[in-house]
């Protein structure tokens, strides 16, 4: 499975890609939003250092964007948009599943309800740019330093605890939200026994 090609590469390479994204992404917006806030902040849904969302983009947008190479501007225009949209499209299924948004630009300017902004759009184009003629190429050396095999381990152990610590918080989420429901639900109840008895 590990060696099977998938558009060019092969499964481990593209798995151990989105494992570094991941965590790359979780480490950068977790400096920015630190700072920002003034204060330590861990911008993942779990405990752990991962943002898939990054490991995603990162990964998707290297596969559709690398016929782009060595052109910028057509690369930071397609890369911004790309983004963009993915950002837009996990947002709004974010919305639906979860019923929140896990970040807010109400407070940026030009900005579609709170989901995407412009000033991201503008850095999502940099950052296109930056994978695709830059880092990426890294991040495979960096993977291709290693025995396959102890980069297959080490891949599963990083997906098996990232699987567990969001398993832990979805467990609580929905909780949470059982919870509130019932509470929603009994005050109904209270509400209907105080107009009728």
């Amino acid at each position: 499975m590990w060696t099977k090609e998938v558009f060019g590469t092969d499964v481990y390479h593209l798995t151990a890609a989105f494992i570094i994204f991941s965590m790359l992404g979780w480490l950068v917006e977790s400096i920015y939003m630190s700072f920002c806030n003034k204060k330590l902040t861990n911008r993942g849904f779990g405990k752990g250092p991962f943002c898939p969302i990054y490991g995603f983009g990162g990964v998707i947008g290297y596969l559709i964007l690398k016929p782009l190479s060595g052109h910028y501007i057509q690369l930071y225009v397609a890369g911004a948009l790309l983004a963009t949209a993915f950002e837009y499209m996990v947002g709004r299924l974010m919305l639906k599943v979860f019923g929140e948004v896990w970040w807010d630009y109400n407070e940026k300017p030009f900005n579609y309800r709170g989901i995407i902004c412009l000033e991201s759009t503008v850095a999502w184009g940099f950052y296109a740019v930056i994978i695709i003629m830059f880092l990426h190429n890294r991040i495979i050396e960096f993977i291709d330093r290693y025995d396959t095999g102890r980069g297959v381990l080490l891949c599963k152990l990083v997906l098996c605890i990232a699987t567990v610590d969001y398993l832990i918080r979805f467990f609580i989420i929905f909780k949470e939200n059982l919870l509130e429901y019932k509470e929603k639900i009994a005050d109904k109840y209270q509400s209907f026994r105080t107009r009728w008895y």
